[in-house]
C-alpha cells in the first residue's frame, strides 16, 4: 500500500515559513490596491476599482500558481536554458525599442503588447531576471580556473552592457539597480575583484560620457536624462528654501506621500479610508506603501516590513543550507533582487532617495513585475526543496569544485 502522509502541507513544495510569509503579503495585497485603485478609476478615468481588484486577484492566484510550477523544476534545467532565454529576453528589449506602446504614461519603449490581445508586459523585467541567472551560471562554471579576460568581456561584461544599455534608454532606475544587482552577484560568484573593478570603472566613464553629451547636445536623441536630473534636483533642493512653482511640480509626489505617511500616524486611518489617495499619482503601484502606512499606520507597516524581513532571512538561510554552489549563488542573487526592489519602494516612499519607479514585490499593481517575483520565489522553494532530498540521500556537505562543474 502507497505511503500516505499526515503532512497537510505537502502540497506547498519547499521551504514552509517561505510559503506562509509569501501568502500573507499576497493576501494582504489585496486591500491596499481595492483602496488605492480608485484612483485610476476616478482621477485617471481608466477602468473601475472593482475592476482593477479582480485584475490583481487574478495577478496573485497566476503567480502563484506559477510559483507552485516553478518550484517543482529542477532548477539546473533553468540555469542551463539561461542563455537562451537571455537571448530571447534582449530580442524582445530590442523589438520594443521600434514598436512599444505607451501606458500609463510610461515611455513607449518600454511596454511590448502581445499580437491579437489587450496583454502588454515590460521585456525589462523578464530580461533583469534572466540576466542574473546567466550570471550564476556562468559564474559556475569553469570555477577552477583564472577565466580569460576576453571571456569574460564577451560572455560575462557583455551581455551585461547590453541589458543595462537597452534598458537604460528609457527606464534609468531599473538599469542601475540591474548593473549594481549584477556586480553584487559577480561579488558572491567569487569572480575576481579586478575584474569587477575594471568594469565598474569603464562603466562609470562609459555612464559619464554619455550624461555629458545627453544633457549638452542633441546627438543622443529622445532620451530621460533631462528627467532624472530634474528628479536629482528637486530630491537635494534644501528644506529650507522656498520652493517655486516648478519646484513644487517635481516635489508633488514626494508631498503627497509624506502626507499620506504622517496622516497614517502609528495606528492608521483604517483599510479603504485613505484619503490621499486620490490626490497621490502612482498610488497603486510606485507609492502604495505610503498608502499602506496612511491606512495602517506605522504599526501596519512594521508588521508588513517584518514578514518582509522574515522572507529575506529564510531565503539566506535556503543560501547557506544548500550543498551545490550554483543553488547557492542563484537564492542568493534572486534575494539581493527581491531586497534591492524592497528597500527602494519604501526609501522613494519616505524620501531617503530621488523617485525612481520601483514597485513593492508582491503588492504593488501590475501583472509583469509580480509576476516575475513570483517566478523568482518559485526557483527559490525549488532550491529549498532539494535540501531535505540531498540530506535524505548523504548528501548534505558542500561540493567538490568537479561537482560544481558538472551541475552548470
Amino acid at each position: 500500500m502507497e505511503h500516505r502522509t499526515d503532512n497537510k502541507f505537502d502540497f506547498l513544495k519547499g521551504d514552509k515559513v517561505l510559503w506562509m510569509v509569501i501568502i500573507l503579503i499576497s493576501i494582504f495585497s489585496i486591500f491596499p490596491v481595492y483602496s488605492a485603485s480608485s484612483n485610476l478609476e476616478y482621477i485617471v478615468n481608466n477602468g473601475t476599482t472593482t475592476g482593477h481588484v479582480i485584475k490583481h486577484i487574478f495577478f496573485v492566484v497566476l503567480g502563484l500558481g506559477i510559483m507552485r510550477f516553478v518550484g517543482v523544476i529542477k532548477y539546473e534545467y533553468i540555469g542551463k536554458l539561461s542563455s537562451i532565454l537571455l537571448t530571447i529576453t534582449i530580442l524582445l528589449l530590442l523589438l520594443t525599442t521600434f514598436t512599444g506602446q505607451q501606458i500609463g504614461g510610461a515611455s513607449a519603449s518600454r511596454w511590448l503588447k502581445i499580437p491579437g490581445t489587450p496583454i502588454s508586459f515590460q521585456p525589462s523585467t523578464f530580461a533583469y531576471l534572466m540576466l542574473i541567472i546567466y550570471i550564476c551560471r556562468y559564474l559556475t562554471k569553469k570555477i577552477t580556473r583564472e577565466r580569460l579576460p576576453i571571456e569574460n568581456i564577451i560572455y560575462l561584461f557583455g551581455p551585461t552592457l547590453l541589458v543595462f544599455t537597452l534598458v537604460a534608454k528609457d527606464n534609468g532606475s531599473t538599469a542601475l539597480m540591474i548593473m549594481l544587482v549584477s556586480l553584487l552577484v559577480m561579488a558572491l560568484g567569487r569572480l575576481s575583484m579586478k575584474y569587477i573593478m575594471g568594469f565598474s570603472g569603464a562603466m562609470a566613464i562609459f555612464a559619464g560620457i554619455f550624461l555629458v553629451v545627453a544633457l549638452n547636445t542633441n546627438f543622443v536623441g529622445a532620451n530621460r536624462v533631462h528627467t532624472w536630473k530634474s528628479r536629482i534636483e528637486a530630491f537635494t533642493k534644501k528644506k529650507d528654501e522656498a520652493l517655486s512653482e516648478e519646484d513644487k511640480a517635481k516635489n508633488y509626489q514626494v508631498m503627497q506621500a509624506k502626507a499620506a505617511i504622517v496622516h497614517g500616524g502609528a495606528i492608521g486611518i483604517g483599510p479603504g479610508k485613505s484619503a490621499l489617495k486620490q490626490t497621490l499619482p502612482q498610488s497603486v503601484s510606485d507609492f502604495i506603501f505610503a498608502i499602506i502606512v496612511e491606512e495602517y499606520g506605522a504599526i501596519g507597516a512594521s508588521i508588513l516590513i517584518v514578514l518582509y524581513f522574515i522572507m529575506i532571512v529564510r531565503i539566506v538561510m535556503i543560501a547557506s543550507k544548500i550543498p551545490m554552489f550554483f543553488g547557492s549563488l542563484l537564492v542568493l542573487a534572486l534575494g539581493v533582487m527581491i531586497f534591492v526592489q524592497l528597500s527602494v519602494n519604501i526609501a522613494v516612499a519616505v524620501n531617503l532617495i530621488p523617485v525612481t519607479g520601483q514597485p513593492l514585490p508582491l503588492i504593488s499593481y501590475g501583472g509583469t513585475s509580480m509576476l516575475v517575483t513570483y517566478f523568482q520565489l518559485g526557483i527559490i522553494l525549488s532550491v529549498s526543496s532539494r535540501i531535505l532530498t540531498n540530506e535524505e540521500e548523504g548528501m548534505g556537505r558542500k561540493q567538490t569544485i568537479e561537482e560544481i562543474n558538472d551541475i552548470a
